[in-house]
């Protein structure tokens, strides 16, 4: 329980530590003014505007899994099959090796110079690369170099969209009133899944209405050509929106503290090493939660297309279309998802999410296994039920794990470190050991695996629902929401007012009794 600094407070102003008098210290009080009320109109412009990027980003990598049979003779026509299949695999997962580096630097930057000017940065970056893919001269062009394009063209796209996901959920959470955030940032990551759903439409209706040999031959660049007038429109939205009040609040007390820096204590950003020597825990906590939920969200989303046709004899189009009712229904249960860590807390729904998949996942892949439509589309929603509960909640779940001053940098650290070594190479991980066993359960074991090690993170998760994020003063959507909160915060058990970023002033001693000093030795 935090200390209660108000009634630990001599009625001098002064405390006593063992026994001797020391400056006063301040008295740890909530005034209304300190409570940042939402501003819905401003939020929802911000919410609008960070979805639409995020639907991008995942829009691409959406396509990029979709096409992968198809691609793999354009940029390899001379080699194996499987030999095709294994290096656009490897590029999709290269692609996520270049991630952390930029998250590491986007983050960096997103903590001081704002989170919206990044965004923003990021966006552009995204959009830029995605078109580019679709620009990119084949094997019978340029040779080998083609297939080095498309690898750079994706390491490109990879550093600037490890600044997204992490700049996003940092951007919506600090936007977001407490008591709604798990519920406000969960619509990031229905963006995400919209995303997938609205490549895999686009890639199966080209399918149906040009034929495999012609999209092998031109028709791959439509969906990645479509990414410039969707780029443009998505930053649009981008550039309207305001920078968040928590991460302003931070920005102004740095202000203040270099005009006055003597007593100053104002939170500053920190570099990288930095961030991992404070807090490292936390960040391994993160990135063991996001592995957890990527491993199975990657296999539903970028892998599953690829095993229906090379291990269960789909067809490329019934690869592609089977995933689409499953990924518009969940992410429509998102939010709904989100909602529910709003009452019972991140935990128990990311409880859900890590034992679901364990119990699940094995059923799941003998369903597809069968062979009929309607058991592969039972098999792919047992997948997608326990991604739900995950991708819900670490949107809001991640940020709340540090300080404002410093949060877009961990999430940066954090979430792309994992995702780069768990999430980006699980189709490639899953691939690689069904060929070298025979296996083709091997993907149930692999998510079953990473769920019970996900499982023992959420047990050191600390409960963040309904809480004001560390180093950001209380957050509500009303006046009257304020003035219950500063009322009854002394029986409010959810306000820690040690993490609050109080002003680091005296109080003057309210009795005319002097302040002892120490004895001299």
């Amino acid at each position: 329980m935090p200390t209660d600094r108000s009634k630990s407070t001599l009625k001098s102003g002064a405390t006593s530590t063992a026994g001797k008098f020391t400056k006063p210290l301040l008295r740890r009080r909530l005034k209304v003014s300190d409570v940042n009320v939402v501003d819905k109109p401003i939020m929802k412009r911000a919410l609008g505007g960070t979805i639409v990027g995020n639907t991008m980003e995942w829009y691409d990598v959406g396509i990029f899994g979709y096409l992968i049979t198809t691609m793999g003779p354009v940029f390899l026509p001379e080699a194996d099959t499987s030999v095709q299949t294994l290096f656009l695999l490897g590029t999709f997962a290269a692609t996520f090796f270049a991630r952390p580096l930029g998250g590491v630097f986007f983050g960096w930057l997103g903590d001081r110079i704002g989170r919206q000017k990044v965004l923003a940065t990021t966006l552009i970056l995204m959009a830029a690369s995605t078109f580019a893919v679709g620009l990119l001269p084949g094997y019978a062009q340029v040779g080998v170099w083609a297939a080095v394009l498309l690898v750079f063209v994706k390491l490109v796209q990879g550093f600037s969209t490890g600044g997204e996901y992490a700049g996003a959920t940092t951007f919506v959470s600090e936007h977001a009133p407490d008591s709604q955030r798990g519920y406000f940032a969960s619509f990031l990551d229905m963006g995400s899944y919209l995303g997938f759903a609205i490549g895999a439409a686009l890639v199966s209706i080209l399918q149906v209405t040009l034929g495999q040999d012609v999209m092998q031959d031109w028709g791959w660049r439509l969906p990645f050509l479509v990414a410039g007038p969707l780029g443009i429109i998505a930053i649009y939205f981008r550039m309207k929106i305001d920078e968040s009040p928590a991460f302003q609040a931070t920005l102004d007390a740095q202000e203040e503290a270099n005009k006055n820096p003597v007593g100053a204590t104002a939170a500053t950003p920190k570099g990288p090493l930095a961030i991992f020597k404070a807090y490292w825990r936390n960040i391994i906590i993160a990135m063991i939660l996001v592995a957890a939920a990527n491993t199975v969200g990657y296999a539903l989303t970028s892998y599953m297309p690829t095993y229906l046709t090379e291990n269960k004899g789909y067809d490329e189009l019934h690869g592609t279309a089977l995933t689409i009712p499953i990924l518009v229904a969940m992410a429509l249960c998102i939010p709904l998802a989100g909602k529910l860590s709003d009452r019972v807390g991140r935990r128990p729904v990311l409880w859900i999410g890590a034992i679901s998949t364990v119990v699940l996942a094995y059923p799941a892949f003998l369903l597809i296994g069968v062979g009929s439509i309607s058991a592969t589309l039972f098999g792919l929603a047992l997948i997608a039920f326990p991604v739900t509960f995950y991708v819900s909640n670490l949107a809001s779940a991640l940020p709340a794990l540090f300080p404002t001053a410093s949060r877009y940098g961990a999430m940066g650290i954090s979430y792309n470190f994992a995702v780069a070594i768990f999430g980006g190479t699980t189709p490639f991980i899953i691939a690689a050991l069904i060929v070298s066993t025979g296996n083709d359960m091997m993907p149930a074991y692999y998510l079953m695996g990473t769920s019970l090690i996900g499982a023992i993170a959420i047990f050191f998760l600390k409960e963040s629902a309904n809480r004001p994020l560390p180093g950001s003063m209380p957050s509500v959507n009303t006046d009257e929401e304020a003035v219950d909160l500063v009322r009854d915060q002394d029986d409010n058990p959810l306000l820690d007012h040690d993490e609050m970023p109080y002003d680091a002033t005296y109080e003057p001693p309210t009795s005319s009794i002097p302040v002892q000093e120490p004895a001299k030795v």
